[in-house]
C-alpha cells in the first residue's frame, strides 16, 4: 500500500499522518502531481478556507490530478476541507469553483440565538447503510470530532452516507460512492471510531 497525504500549505498533515501509521501505514507526503504517480490511495486532509485551498491546489497543479484520480475510480479520502472541495461552490469563498466531482453547494450554518458557530466538538454520524464495509464494527450511531462551520449539501441524495444533527439542522456528514468516502468530521481526532473509519477505508 502507498498511501499519499496531499500537502497543500495548510492541512492538518500531522494528526492524519500519526494516525496513518497507528495503522501501519507510513504515509507519503506529496505536493506535486508526479508525486502521484504510483499512489494506491490518496488521503487529503482540510485546514483553511475553501477559497485558500482551491487556490494552493491551484498553485500546486493538483486540481487536474485529483479531478482525475476521482473520476478514474481510485480510493479517495476527503476530511473535512478535503470533502467540501469535491463540491462545484461554497458559501465562503463566493465565485470560487471547487472540484466539481460532485455536484451540490457548501452551505454555512444558519445564525441561530443560542447556537455555536462552528459546530466543534463530539457529535454522532449515523450511517445510512450501516451494513456499507467502511462502516463495519462501528455500530449504528458512531460519535466522531468535528469543527466546521459549513457543511455541503449534495444535489444527488443518494450519495450521502452519513447524517448528523446540530442546531436542528440535519446534513450530510457523509458521502460514499465505491472507493471514495469523504467526510466533514475528522477521523484522525476520533479516537477508536476514527481510526476504524481509516482502517475500513484502506482495507485492511
Amino acid at each position: 500500500m502507498n498511501a499519499a497525504l496531499i500537502d497543500y500549505g495548510a492541512g492538518n498533515l500531522r494528526s492524519v499522518a500519526n494516525a496513518l501509521r497507528e495503522l501501519g501505514v507510513e504515509p507519503r507526503i506529496v505536493s506535486s502531481p508526479g508525486a502521484l504517480a504510483d499512489a494506491t490511495h490518496l488521503v487529503l486532509p482540510g485546514v483553511g478556507s475553501f477559497g485558500d485551498c482551491m487556490a494552493q491546489l491551484q498553485k500546486r497543479d493538483l486540481v487536474t490530478a485529483i479531478r482525475e484520480w476521482v473520476a478514474a475510480g481510485k480510493p479517495y479520502l476527503g476530511i473535512c476541507l478535503g470533502y467540501q472541495i469535491l463540491f462545484d461552490s461554497s458559501e465562503e469563498a463566493p465565485g470560487v469553483p471547487g472540484l466539481g466531482l460532485v455536484r451540490g453547494t457548501v452551505r454555512r450554518f444558519t445564525e441561530v440565538a443560542g447556537l455555536k458557530i462552528p459546530h466543534m466538538g463530539w457529535n454522532s454520524a449515523v450511517p445510512r447503510k450501516p451494513q456499507n464495509a467502511v462502516w463495519a464494527g462501528l455500530g449504528s450511531e458512531p460519535y466522531f470530532y468535528f469543527v466546521h462551520s459549513y457543511f455541503p449539501v449534495p444535489d444527488d441524495d443518494s450519495l450521502v452516507a452519513a447524517q448528523t444533527t446540530y442546531g436542528g439542522r440535519t446534513f450530510a456528514s457523509a458521502i460514499e460512492r465505491p472507493n471514495l468516502l469523504a467526510c466533514q468530521f475528522h477521523p484522525e481526532k476520533s479516537q477508536d471510531a476514527g481510526l476504524r473509519l481509516i482502517r475500513n477505508f484502506l482495507g485492511l
